[in-house]
């Protein structure tokens, strides 16, 4: 039985859902802590992007995990965070999440607005929660090889790149794909081989290893850094069996929110989470690389005590490698209270 010193897994990290009404100061409540990292997408509509907002730059910058694009500054999107979420603006337009329309907002929680970390060749900004094994990692870059440092005292299993003031992919450093392997957020699957990526170094407890490319462009650069930690978070690679009664991965913990894409083949970022769809079959989910509107599929993910499971043998569940992030809560946490399966 998994035990994990994380005993309240909504303390960390948690999906809220709310619709937009196109009025000023609407305060989204229900979090229970300050986001620190904050993804919004709008479920109900076509061709509207997700944002993703942190507190090391502040609430009214925002990246798209869709897009290759810079940084975009709206003071009428997300205004601000709070002690128990956030609150949006009076622009209803594309990426403003604050429209006649349902939305969900996936919530971290790292260290408040972050302090310096001197660790890396390069001196860096970092809101870290080594509990959650969580951090936002802000830098200036260089072109060249470098390390920064990333403040979870604990090698990151996961990490998520992208320039801030530059057009460029999003790079997925993962550490089961290896230290010469990249995968790309905005675009549909696969993985890209590069020994300079990353330097063919995997990150150690202390910093990142980057190279003078996506990963470390002559601008400002963000990091978003996640370790595994047990009966909490696991992130990795599973190979899919192409059938609906096997298909299985183990966790150790009931999944609250999964995200997977194939690495072999193009295929979607698909985003499942426990809120959308309280009850098995998870069949409710989007795509991180794409502005489209949510969509359903029955029997597509299972959400166990223990780990996850397909109910269909295509994707995410063909024969090939996938990425996965998942997010959760053990069976049985350190201070022995159980925690519910469905």
């Amino acid at each position: 039985m998994a035990y994990t010193t994380i005993n309240k897994s909504t303390d960390y990290f948690n999906t809220k859902l709310y619709t937009g009404n196109a009025t000023d100061n609407h305060t989204i409540s229900g979090v229970g802590f300050q986001p620190d990292f904050l993804w919004i997408k709008d479920r109900g509509r076509n061709g509207y992007n997700h944002r993703l907002q942190n507190s090391v730059v502040g609430a009214t910058k925002s990246l798209q995990s869709n897009r290759n694009v810079t940084e975009q500054t709206n003071a009428d999107a997300v205004k601000s965070f709070n002690s128990d979420g956030f609150v949006l603006g009076n622009d209803a337009g594309n990426g403003s999440f604050n429209g006649s329309s349902p939305f969900v907002a996936w919530n971290w929680k790292a260290n408040g607005a972050g302090s310096a970390n001197t660790a890396g060749s390069i001196n860096s900004t970092v809101s870290a929660n080594t509990t959650s094994g969580f951090s936002i990692v802000s830098w200036q870059g260089t072109d060249a090889n470098a390390t920064v440092g990333h403040g979870l005292s604990t090698a990151p299993s996961i990490v998520l790149y992208k320039t801030r003031g530059l057009n460029e992919n999003w790079v997925v450093y993962n550490k089961d794909l290896g230290a010469n392997k990249f995968a790309t957020l905005n675009t549909n699957g696969g993985s890209t081989t590069s020994t300079a990526m990353f330097q063919n170094t995997h990150p150690s407890d202390d910093v990142l290893y980057v190279g003078g490319n996506s990963a470390n462009k002559n601008t400002t650069m963000i990091a978003y850094c996640f370790a595994n930690i047990t009966g909490y978070s696991k992130h990795g690679t599973y190979v899919g069996s192409a059938n609906a009664s096997t298909g299985f991965v183990y966790t150790g913990f009931k999944p609250k929110f999964l995200m997977t894409v194939n690495t072999q083949s193009d295929s979607n970022w698909m985003m499942w989470d426990d809120v959308r769809n309280t009850f098995n079959p998870i069949d409710k989910w989007l795509h991180a690389n794409g502005n489209d509107q949510e969509y359903t599929q029955t029997n597509s993910v299972n959400f166990l005590s223990n780990g996850f499971s397909f109910g269909i043998t295509g994707h995410p569940n063909e024969t090939e490698q996938y990425t996965y992030m998942c997010f959760g809560q053990s069976i049985v946490g350190s201070n022995n209270v159980p925690a519910t399966a469905r």
